[in-house]
């Protein structure tokens, strides 16, 4: 008995530590992780802060400063367009009336609805699954589409404007139209799906900021990325998005002058954040600061290393301003 008392000790005394260093291994800093496109939703049921971003995966924490994952949160129907296995990029989450909801970009790299000037077009477009609760499981709604099947479109965010509609904000790849846009449409009450037409906010070759070289000439920059969309404390409507300036990445900011999403769109004519930031978002922490979460990006022999950081961000004003680093 003795013997047997003494083991059952030992064998918890071993679980326990190997709990206690497994959870040390998942609890890391936020500059430890490698992510893209990183999204941060402080949800105050919780009182926790919930980051995804590309790949799917979710992180949480109570202090923006430590994380715990990643968790896989999102359950896609294997029978969809989708395929069983689809690539995700740029998930966001977002709070809407009571529910939460799991915008991304899926692309079913086993279905080829074309080619345009040399590229090879596999099936991508932006949808949404929803959960009851922060952490998930997110799981398909109602409409098996919310874009047209023949369109690539990409990193769809959420938007509720002056009518009180909820709309998809998301972007048109520059691979199949070789001008990038970021269009608009419009959302059922519930997000299930979409309804009517999209309609085009404004082109990548506008910015006056976004420049690339193509046989020997300086062009504006074809790509579109990460329209994120915020009002300032005076009430104006603006959005961030991402292009390049040449080789480095680069975020820039739009503001509409009817204060709607239907524009005119005015660019600012430079970057808001430095090169090489970029796909940023904005959100309040639960003290009250103001943060914009942006990846890094680094080209490290051909591939992109990419690692999320905060910035402190003042919205005081009819323009947004960026400020020092954040350091939690």
């Amino acid at each position: 008995m003795k013997k047997t008392f003494a083991f059952l000790l030992c064998w918890l005394a071993v679980a326990a530590a190997a709990f206690s260093q497994s959870h040390i291994r998942t609890r890391v800093p936020l500059d430890s992780i490698v992510l893209s496109d990183p999204c941060i939703l402080p949800d105050s049921a919780t009182m926790t802060y919930y980051m995804t971003g590309t790949g799917g995966k979710l992180w949480k924490s109570k202090d923006l400063r430590f994380w715990d994952g990643p968790y896989n949160v999102a359950q896609t129907d294997p029978d969809s367009w989708m395929g069983p296995h689809p690539m995700i990029w740029a998930a966001e989450l977002h709070h809407y009336k009571g529910k939460y909801y799991y915008f991304a970009t899926f692309t079913n790299r086993d279905s080829i609805i074309g080619h345009y000037r040399g590229n090879r077009l596999e099936r991508r477009a932006c949808h949404v699954l929803a959960s009851d609760k922060a952490e998930g499981p997110y799981r398909p709604m109602a409409d098996a589409t919310y874009l047209p099947a023949d369109k690539l479109t990409l990193d769809g965010t959420l938007w509720t404007d002056t009518d009180g509609k909820p709309y998809m904000v998301y972007c048109h790849e520059w691979l199949q139209n070789w001008d990038g846009t970021i269009e608009k449409i419009e959302l059922k009450p519930d997000l299930s799906g979409s309804i009517g037409e999209a309609r085009l906010l404004f082109r990548a070759s506008e910015s006056p900021w976004s420049r690339e070289v193509i046989s020997g000439d300086t062009v504006p920059n074809r790509v579109t990325d990460g329209p994120w969309l915020f009002r300032t404390q005076t009430g104006r409507l603006g959005m961030l998005w991402t292009s390049w300036i040449y080789g480095d990445y680069t975020q820039g900011v739009a503001y509409s002058e009817s204060g709607t999403l239907d524009g005119p769109w005015t660019q600012e004519q430079d970057p808001i954040t430095l090169p090489n930031f970029g796909h940023g978002m904005l959100f309040r922490t639960f003290d009250g600061h103001l943060l914009m979460s942006v990846h890094s990006h680094k080209n490290i022999n051909g591939h992109y290393h990419r690692v999320p950081h905060l910035f402190e961000v003042d919205d005081s004003g009819d323009r947004i301003s960026v400020g020092k680093e954040y350091k939690p």
